[in-house]
């Protein structure tokens, strides 16, 4: 029995190369190929896949707000980040989306294939962080920064005092490796650490 793999990615190239190596396996088959995800839950629902595997950016879509999607209505869908990126930060944001991998562009055909079949047996599959992996409470405290809250009211709603709010944001500028908390803001968002809105 084949596992059943959509591909989700705006390069077409990469798109073919993916499948082409996917396909040589015999235990995968690729059931099809999207480069544009504008109607990505009715084509899933068409296609049936047993593993999504999908670029972190896709056109002006944000492959993490687009795995969020998927899961809200398909929660036990297995996905697979694709990136050409490896920072912590980027690793995180794929975790709190809900996928089950990540993994680099990158790595070799065989790497692919094995991620592939782990995840499909229910494995979940993520480098190794560094020290740059943020606290909840830091998540916490960025996510009420990038909706525009001040220390002090941060510190009133968290029940902390300002000053553990500072050398929070602190923390999280230097791990995010930015300079300010608009730079954190505008890193959080682009890697879907935190969202616009509160949900």
């Amino acid at each position: 029995m084949s596992i059943n793999v959509l591909l989700v990615d705006d390069h077409m190239l990469l798109l073919e190369s993916l499948a082409t190596v996917l396909e040589a396996e015999p235990s995968i088959h690729v059931v099809g190929t999207i480069a544009d995800p504008s109607q990505l839950l009715e084509e899933i629902l068409y296609l049936q896949p047993d593993v999504i595997l999908m670029d972190i950016r896709i056109k002006t879509y944000n492959g993490l707000t687009l795995t969020k999607t998927i899961l809200k209505n398909i929660p036990t869908m297995p996905i697979i980040i694709l990136s050409g990126y490896d920072d912590d930060a980027y690793i995180q944001a794929a975790q709190n989306a809900g996928a089950k991998a990540f993994i680099k562009k990158e790595q070799s055909n065989e790497e692919l294939i094995d991620v592939v079949k782990k995840v499909y047996a229910g494995y979940t599959l993520f480098p190794s962080f560094e020290k740059t992996l943020l606290t909840p409470k830091e998540l916490e405290i960025l996510q009420l920064i990038v909706l525009e809250k001040t220390s002090d009211m941060i510190s009133k709603e968290l029940a902390i005092s300002k000053r553990t709010v500072e050398h929070h944001i602190s923390s999280i500028i230097r791990k995010l490796s930015v300079h300010s908390r608009v730079g954190a803001v505008v890193k959080a968002l682009e890697q879907g650490l935190v969202n616009k809105k509160k949900l």
